[in-house]
């Protein structure tokens, strides 16, 4: 349905208790993901059939793996994903995270900050998708100004980190042990490589409808819903100019959960309005961003 001024009923923005849901992967070395994500990242394999494999936790699904040893690594130049964040709901289930990839998986440390928001910690899996693991303060503590929240890049000590959370007993003791899993988990946000800051807000703000929380000129945009502090993120860091994409291993696509229904419908109203092109089973609605990165959306209900 639209209104008198021409935009679909419910436009602007995505409701407020929308979030993450799995970020699909295409991956060469089915096995070797699988054992990267389940015993250095320490997530649980929920299920493995055939030439997919969904790891997460309880009944939630993180990173889905999909088999695909026929396609080739894109260009680190080329539009896609930056990186995967998982939130961790205490300190000391990310810290038990932090080592356990520390201890297995050393080389694929790139770096730790505080953001202000959040402690986060970086990693790059073995075929190059990012990682993020990170934990976030309560929301008491977040500073907003004029709609825009304030976060930094501040130097976080990982081995510091680890021995407050933990303690030396507890990171020898993660060390010694077969994937050793705290507490719950889920996909905090997803961070995307596009081609140009301009296109992703008029896509994923003025489209899709969530809000800039953040922006660095026209570098980075961090969009969310509810007045989180991002639920994704764009950079133009390593992609500046990138075209849409090919089919590639990497990103194979980003999964959005809208809490009802209707919900979902009044997006596909709005999506049609802007003439997006979309896939509706009934079920999810499917689309492509202007790079070509696939973006699911799905109700909770």
């Amino acid at each position: 349905m639209l209104t008198t001024n021409g935009a679909p009923e419910g436009a602007g923005l995505l409701a407020a208790d929308t979030g993450m849901g799995a970020v699909t992967l295409r991956v060469a070395d089915l096995d070797g993901m699988v054992r990267y994500y389940r015993d250095g990242v320490t997530l649980e394999l929920l299920s493995h059939d055939g030439p997919v494999a969904v790891l997460g936790r309880g009944t939630t699904p993180i990173v889905i793996l999909q088999h695909a040893p026929e396609l080739k690594h894109a260009s680190p130049r080329d539009a896609g994903l930056f990186h995967t964040a998982i939130l961790f709901d205490t300190r000391e289930a990310l810290a038990t995270a932090i080592a356990s990839v520390a201890t297995r998986y050393p080389g694929t440390f790139t770096g730790s900050a505080d953001h202000l928001v959040s402690e986060a910690f970086y990693f790059t899996d073995p075929e190059g998708n990012g990682v993020e693991l990170y934990f976030d303060r309560d929301r008491s503590q977040w500073s907003w100004v004029h709609g825009t929240v304030e976060m930094a890049t501040i130097y976080l000590d990982p081995n510091g980190y680890l021995r407050e959370h933990l303690g030396e007993a507890g990171t020898a003791a993660v060390a010694a042990t077969d994937g050793t899993r705290l507490g719950h988990a889920v996909v905090g946000h997803v961070h995307l490589s596009v081609g140009d800051v301009a296109s992703a807000r008029e896509f994923y703000v003025e489209r899709l409808g969530f809000e800039t929380t953040a922006e660095m000129g026209d570098q980075a945009l961090f969009v969310s819903a509810g007045g989180y502090h991002h639920h994704m993120a764009m950079n133009t860091w390593n992609s500046r100019g990138a075209r849409r994409r090919g089919l590639a291993l990497g990103l194979g696509k980003v999964e959005i959960v809208v809490p009802t229904a209707d919900d979902l419908g009044e997006l596909g109203e709005r999506m049609a309005h802007y003439r997006v092109g979309t896939r509706d089973d009934g079920r999810t609605l499917a689309f492509d961003d202007p790079w070509a990165n696939l973006v699911e959306v799905r109700a909770a209900q």
